[in-house]
């Protein structure tokens, strides 16, 4: 019989299957186009993007430490194998973020780089599997994926705090939006990616609320 955590793989699985291609479809032109015709890319939503820039060095510093810690005799309580395990989802869902932004090979909503293709800048949109190059490396978000792995970690570790765990990626997702750094189906990708990077590696090392 399905458990609980079955039901909301399946679902979780499903809505990304539906949302993702919905999005593509539907909604990421309209979107970048209203971004870019009316927000014109204030600072304030280029701030937002930023809150995730420390986040993957600070991840590589606390695992090292922990290395360090544990060839001197460290052996990690419950809240060692928390901080552990968010490292090494974050840094998990970087790698994964990489290889799928490389087999996808989506172009950005705007032009960034050598006069990439892109929506804004020439109307190319779609995707180019493995095609390589900085300029189709939109899908999926690595934004979203960076700010959401921890997350997948700390959500059922520290319950109290769930509604900073939501708050965090809704903000970097508006900055991006407002920005017109991503599409909206790449922000949904990376936020899915992130997650289950987190809950895949909290599921592994047996991370749950502390009794």
């Amino acid at each position: 019989m399905p458990t609980t955590t079955d039901r909301r793989g399946l679902i979780a699985l499903v809505s990304a299957a539906v949302l993702i291609p919905a999005s593509v479809e539907f909604a990421d032109r309209a979107v970048s186009t209203w971004s870019f015709t009316t927000l014109h890319r204030p600072d304030a939503f280029i701030d937002l993007t930023l809150i995730i820039e420390p986040l993957p060095p600070i991840a590589g510093i606390l695992l090292a430490l922990a290395g360090l810690a544990a060839l001197a005799g460290w052996r990690p309580g419950h809240w060692g194998r928390v901080m552990i395990a968010t490292c090494v989802a974050l840094l998990v869902a970087v790698t994964l973020k990489e290889q799928l932004k490389y087999a996808f090979g989506r172009t950005w909503p705007e032009t960034w780089v050598n006069n990439n293709p892109s929506w804004i800048g020439d109307g190319t949109y779609g995707f180019f599997p493995f095609h390589k190059g900085p300029g189709w490396a939109s899908f999926p978000s690595g934004h979203m994926t960076v700010i959401t792995a921890p997350i997948g970690v700390l959500w059922g570790a520290l319950p109290r705090l769930r509604i900073v765990w939501l708050a965090l990626p809704i903000v970097v997702a508006v900055g991006l939006i407002g920005a017109d750094y991503h599409f909206l189906g790449d922000i949904i990708a990376g936020s899915y990616l992130g997650t289950a990077s987190g809950i895949g590696i909290a599921a592994a090392m047996a991370i749950g609320r502390k009794a």
